[in-house]
């Protein structure tokens, strides 16, 4: 068995191309969907997140409003400018550059966020309203999972799903995600034992850990025909790779994502979606 190859660049092309339109559509009734993206200091990867972010928002006709703080910005003065933001009707959007300087608690600026213009899905009513399988805005990355399985006609009802992950950014959402999917979930850690056994009893893995020295899926921890998502990145010799030993795994899953080119094009493909989405709630909430 070889892996058939799950395209994040394929199906993130699909959502774009229907975000492009609503926008359009938007557009149309008078209202503009705009951005608003705030990076504090200038850590390199965090800068180019933030204008891959803006170059797509441009190219699928969403405004941008780009704000790039110095590296010593107040907690006070960054929880104004979120308050601001969430009083502007012009901005339908609102994505914090995580992760922050260590003097400003993340919780607090997150959870100044209006949950209308919460494109990120992470303060606590995303978080809640996901947990109760209402949430309209949710987190970028696990939506962008769960896209790729839809499109593929992967249904993971019934299916043993194992993520290595806790966050609050990957793997919390997206167990609920896959468990609102009929699912049965277990969510994997640094401190989980016999992880290669669990690992090795599911039907779909999902791994984000982005540390080939702490954590590699090699082909002896997947069964046969298994789903692999992967979602975590790194470096190795300067070249980008994922969680998973590509080519002796492909070799046993059924499906499976390439690094790059799988998970990391959906996560800016569905913010764009959650931004037009907030755009239409803040249409209908105007009218």
């Amino acid at each position: 068995m070889v892996a058939k190859i799950i395209s994040g660049l394929e199906v993130s092309a699909a959502v774009k191309a229907r975000v492009k339109k609503a926008a359009e559509e938007l557009k149309e009734t008078g209202v503009q969907p705009c951005l608003a993206t705030v990076l504090v200091g200038n850590d390199p990867a965090s800068t180019t997140y933030v204008n891959s972010k803006q170059k797509t928002a441009s190219e699928l006709g969403i405004a941008t409003r780009d704000h790039r703080l110095a590296a010593n910005f107040k907690q006070h003065e960054l929880v104004e400018l979120v308050q601001l933001l969430n009083n502007d009707q012009h901005v339908h959007g609102i994505l914090v550059q995580l992760p922050l300087p260590s003097h400003i608690n993340e919780f607090d600026i997150i959870n100044t966020i209006s949950p209308f213009k919460d494109v990120d899905g992470l303060t606590p009513y995303s978080a809640g309203m996901l947990q109760n399988g209402m949430a309209v805005l949710k987190p970028c990355t696990p939506s962008g999972v769960m896209e790729l399985l839809d499109y593929y006609k992967i249904g993971v009802s019934g299916m043993d799903a194992v993520i290595v992950n806790r966050s609050n950014l990957v793997g919390i959402p997206l167990a609920l995600m896959l468990l609102e999917k009929n699912a049965t979930v277990t969510v994997c850690h640094s401190r989980t034992k016999g992880l290669a056994d669990k690992l090795r009893a599911a039907d779909l893995i999902i791994t984000a850990v982005g540390n080939r020295q702490r954590f590699t899926l090699a082909a002896d921890m997947v069964k046969d025909g298994a789903v692999v998502i992967d979602v975590g990145t790194s470096r190795q010799n300067g070249k980008l790779t994922g969680d998973v030993d590509f080519e002796a795994v492909k070799q046993k899953a059924s499906w499976i994502t390439p690094v790059p080119g799988g998970v990391g094009p959906m996560t800016i493909a569905m913010l764009m979606k959650n931004t037009v989405t907030a755009a239409s709630v803040a249409k209908g909430m105007n009218q």
